[in-house]
């Protein structure tokens, strides 16, 4: 038991001081413990198989994908409507929001439904997403506290109160306790956040980036002459390459894509198909082609070839719902051309980016003029920058192999930002369906099915780019903790050490009456959770509560509520909640950051509930 202790002990000093990776810190407890032979390695790995932390590996790639289709950025900006330019009001509106989830979802599943959101909210708003990452984490464990449902000890009370003979409690028994707990975490919360939150520093990896490709398409004028035409059924394009055509040199248009897709019907579960116009491409009936040029020029080609020119004269300022120039699988980037260069005052044709790197040229900055038209037959010039346009992976090629010139930005990094929000319809729907799943037990799924489920699906409709895309949206750091923290807990019960500790502190505060015995057990539970699992505390204080309030001949719901409120309001720690550990790499925390705002409020929450349990559930 002393052993147990001191490893424990010895983890919470190195994740105080926050010197090396709570990850690892955690692996070395994990491995101490079993040196010691204190777990056996089946124990030892169970919190690898947990079903908590499969939950938030699932949980991740659902948050990844809300983010990547653009869900996060449209409830977002909903929320950003609300609140206006106030940063009070925007805090408000993500604690009730994620509370209010929070009480029918998981805490664990609210936050990472919630994070991309929050992040996406904060990012509009010109906020440090720290600002609000912590206080969404602390306010979906309030939520929790609701309902029946809303976190596991309040399942574990239930439990303790029917096993013992007592009347079983209602789905919103929780209410009003859970209402204090939001309340004091607004009061506390609101100071505590803008003292030692909003200061920390910004990302800048952003500013590094380069320009974003808004900024290019606007500054290059791509949208000032873009056009879409339809291949019709009767077309003379159908069935003819680009090169046949040879529209730019005839007509002086470039065409930047050709998009293939069902556009119309079936809006919900659309698929968009981006293909670059290459020398070879083909051109099918249905086709939508983006041009750009003359719109004279344009109607010419148009009637000539017998094709649709859709939205009429409508450029991308007047129509940019429809006529937008998306980058999904094609993307811009410009490149600057060396004073070394072996290509300067060769044409564009001669270079042929075309043909050996399979990207057009869509534009050529020379100091402050752009030449946009007849590209081809124009000489580069030493201080050069084009604008080239290809697949992600073709762009990130020039960059690898082109010794003549340097990409500016970075091509993969610019087109992992890059929304597919022509699927957050699909993943809106994937995400309702998991609540659906975790909120109704009629429908027999565990809620880490449902999250398994959800995953999976997100991934089967194309939410991401590709698998690994899905695997990039995990927080391994998060998951390694929880999984490595999760057998603490069975050794400090294996070892007796948390069943001394608690019989020790509460057979001692008996005599003092019922408040202080309702004040043992609450501070107890909490200081307990932040070192092992709420749900575990739960389930070992719970049948001492009960026992300790019969002996004393008084009502024992209070005490079990105490018990309930104590594990769930945790929030000194990163690990002592999965919520807790969520944020901390999004919010950039430290162990200290959770002691200043969270021990406060840890404090306050329980010197509150000590003097209201007993007024809503009298001894």
């Amino acid at each position: 038991m002393l052993i147990t202790i001191i490893i424990l002990a010895i983890s919470a000093i190195f994740f105080v001081s926050g010197k090396i990776r709570s990850d690892l810190v955690a692996l070395c407890a994990l491995v101490a413990l079993l040196l010691c032979h204190i777990l056996t390695p089946e124990e030892a790995l169970s919190g690898f198989s947990s079903s908590v932390v499969i939950m938030m590996i699932g949980l991740f790639v659902v948050g990844g994908a809300i983010f990547q289709t653009g869900l996060a950025k449209i409830i977002s900006s909903r929320i950003l409507k609300l609140a206006g330019k106030s940063e009070t009001r925007l805090f408000l509106l993500v604690i009730l929001a994620t509370a209010a989830i929070g009480a029918f979802v998981s805490n664990t599943g609210t936050v990472a439904l919630m994070l991309p959101i929050v992040v996406s909210l904060a990012m509009s708003a010109g906020m440090n997403p720290s600002r609000l990452l912590m206080p969404l984490a602390f306010a979906s464990s309030m939520g929790g506290m609701m309902t029946l449902i809303g976190t596991p000890p309040n399942l574990v009370i239930q439990d303790t109160l029917t096993a013992a003979g007592y009347e079983p409690l209602s789905f919103f028994s929780f209410l009003p306790v859970g209402l204090v707990c939001l309340l004091v975490g607004i009061i506390v919360l609101m100071p505590l956040s803008k003292l030692f939150l909003s200061g920390r520093k910004k990302r800048e990896d952003d500013a590094k980036s380069g320009k974003s490709l808004k900024q290019l398409v606007n500054e290059y004028g791509l949208s000032h002459n873009l056009f879409r035409l339809l291949v019709t059924e009767t077309s003379k394009l159908a069935g003819s390459t680009v090169i046949e055509l040879d529209i730019r040199r005839k007509y002086g248009l470039n065409i930047l894509e050709i998009r293939r897709g069902d556009l119309s019907r079936h809006r919900f579960l659309k698929t968009i198909a981006q293909k670059l116009a290459s020398p070879d491409a083909v051109l099918q009936a249905n086709d939508i082609l983006y041009v750009t040029g003359d719109f004279n020029r344009v109607k010419e080609f148009a009637d000539e070839y017998a094709v649709s020119i859709l939205d009429g004269h409508a450029t991308e300022e007047t129509n940019r719902n429809e006529n937008s120039l998306d980058f999904y699988d094609i993307g811009i980037a410009e490149i600057v051309l060396m004073p070394t260069s072996l290509l300067i005052n060769r044409t564009v044709k001669e270079i042929g980016f075309r043909d050996k790197y399979n990207v057009n040229v869509l534009g050529i900055r020379r100091q402050r003029d752009y030449l946009l038209r007849d590209l081809g037959d124009k000489r580069v010039h030493s201080g050069d920058v084009l604008l080239v346009q290809g697949t992600w992976n073709n762009i990130a090629r020039l960059g690898r192999d082109g010794t003549d010139w340097v990409v500016l930005g970075q091509p993969l990094a610019e087109a992992a930002k890059v929304t597919l929000d022509y699927k957050a319809p699909v993943a809106a729907a994937i995400m309702l369906l998991m609540i659906v799943m975790m909120v109704f037990d009629f429908i027999p799924v565990a809620p880490v099915t449902s999250v398994m489920i959800a995953g999976i699906l997100m991934v089967l409709t194309g939410c991401f780019r590709n698998v690994e895309a899905a695997y990039k949206t995990i927080n391994w750091e998060s998951v390694v903790l929880i999984a490595a923290m999760l057998p603490m807990s069975l050794a400090l019960e294996k070892t007796g050490a948390s069943a001394s500790i608690s019989n020790a502190l509460v057979s001692g505060l008996g005599s003092y009456g019922a408040f202080t015995l309702l004040a043992g057990i609450y501070f107890t539970t909490s200081l307990l959770t932040m070192f092992i699992s709420n749900t575990a505390t739960a389930v070992l204080l719970a049948p001492i509560a009960l026992h300790s309030a019969e002996q004393l001949g008084i009502n024992p719901v209070p005490f079990l509520f105490a018990v309930a409120v104590g594990a769930s309001m945790c929030f000194a720690s990163p690990f002592s909640t999965p919520p807790n550990a969520l944020v901390m790499p999004a919010g950039q925390y430290t162990f200290m950051d959770y002691v200043k705002v969270g021990l406060p409020l840890q404090i306050i929450m329980g010197i509150v509930m000590v003097f209201v349990l007993p007024l809503l559930f009298p001894f």
